[in-house]
């Protein structure tokens, strides 16, 4: 049961402004979060990562040339009375659909960072708690990352990020979280957060991986947010600022990562969420055989 000093989390941060320039020429006219994983968009599985765990409000916060991923939660009413007319089921469609006003979009008009991102988002957002989503990360578990965080923001309240082990060696490319006492299974304080420190400097290898919670008091230290790493507003400065003034728990997701950022991660996320399918499974199994030789 939600504690009562506890304020729901009804609304969720998508930062999808990126150019998405490591999947160019593909990515010249077709948003990086629409390019399908299997036959589902890459913002769809964050969408109904957030609807499971009982988000309600979807805030995009987008830029030039994105206005495709608002249109794909928008009603197409032709192709639907084009489906309707041939006897074919629109269920396949039903994922798409968001309530009026449940869906809202703001621009951030310089690419200033992923803070600068969130903070765009200030108005909407207002005095309430709130998720944010970062579509390249794709996670896959049952239940869903934000599902599992939210489960442990009902016990513990305050700040949550989801975090995942990665090999020392790696460190130096993620947020790092430095790790305080045990709150429960899976859930560890936070003392301390190092955006992408050098390998002999980190303090865990523990990393940020592309889910939080968090208090609207974060919006007030990105207004002053002095830039960090690679010149840009970065979340994960603001968040460390608010660490000892308010709670601040890391969750160890329970479920498998894909790195969609990279072309890599994109093509292993789309070959493992393939080989799990009932429809494709066994036949894509096979092609892999084929390819490999074996």
């Amino acid at each position: 049961m939600t504690s009562q000093k506890h304020k729901p989390i009804r609304k969720a941060v998508f930062p999808v402004a990126g150019l998405g320039t490591r999947f160019l020429p593909a990515t010249k006219a077709i948003p990086k979060e629409l390019l399908p994983v299997v036959d589902r968009p890459l913002i769809q599985y964050a969408v109904d990562e957030a609807r499971e765990a009982g988000i309600e409000q979807l805030i995009f916060v987008t830029g030039r040339g994105k206005t495709a991923i608002v249109e794909h939660f928008d009603t197409a009413y032709e192709l639907e009375t084009t489906l309707q007319e041939r006897g074919k089921s629109l269920d396949v469609l039903e994922p798409t659909r968001v309530l009026p006003g449940n869906l809202v979009t703001v621009r951030q008009q310089v690419p200033m960072g992923l803070g600068h991102a969130i903070w765009c988002a200030r108005a909407i957002v207002g005095e309430e708690p709130f998720a944010i989503f970062l579509p390249d990360e794709l996670m896959i578990g049952t239940p869903g990352c934000m599902k599992q965080m939210v489960d442990a923001y009902n016990q513990v309240g305050g700040n949550l990020i989801s975090v995942l082990e990665v090999p020392r060696e790696d460190v130096s490319s993620y947020g790092v979280i430095a790790p305080g006492a045990k709150a429960g299974d899976g859930l560890t304080e936070v003392t301390g957060l190092v955006e992408k420190p050098p390998v002999e400097q980190a303090p865990s290898n523990l990393i940020l991986s592309g889910r939080y919670i968090l208090q609207p008091e974060v919006m007030r230290v990105l207004e002053n947010q002095e830039k960090g790493a690679g010149g840009e507003i970065q979340l994960t400065d603001a968040m460390a600022q608010m660490i000892g003034e308010q709670a601040f728990h890391a969750v160890t997701f329970a479920g498998k990562r894909y790195d969609c950022g990279s072309k890599t991660g994109f093509i292993e996320a789309t070959l493992a969420l393939a080989l799990e399918r009932e429809d494709m499974g066994a036949e894509v199994r096979e092609i892999a055989k084929r390819l490999l030789g074996s």
